[in-house]
């Protein structure tokens, strides 16, 4: 029975633990859309790399934030677990940042072909 008591005590501050770890760190968003490369107009281009380069600059952040989260546990005993998930986010991040450039690199070879 004790036993059994400390391991619900155990799992229920790993997950607490773990919420706690995801709330720090806010998980970058992209931006919302990307303009058409055959009708935006240069304005709309200017503006979704603008919105692109922020967001590029919120990933970095991200990266940083998971960083010192990970840095700020180093006594932990689940440091192996936190790193993993660590990484786990970022690369999702990172992930969604060059699929997101990719698409809109296509748009602007587009509208630069267009001029």
């Amino acid at each position: 029975m004790k036993n059994l008591i400390a391991a619900i005590v155990f799992t229920a501050a790993l997950a607490g633990f773990a919420a706690s770890a995801q709330a720090e760190c806010a998980f970058p968003k992209a931006p919302a859309t990307i303009p058409d490369g055959k009708t935006a107009t240069e304005q709309e281009m200017l503006a979704a790399m603008t919105a692109f380069k922020t967001y590029n600059e919120e990933v970095q952040a991200f990266g940083n934030c998971l960083e010192e989260e990970v840095n700020g546990r180093s006594g932990s005993a689940q440091l192996m677990q936190l790193k993993t998930m660590k990484t786990k986010k970022l690369n999702a991040a990172v992930d969604e940042l060059q699929a997101k450039a990719k698409q809109f690199n296509e748009q602007v070879r587009i509208f630069k072909a267009r001029g």
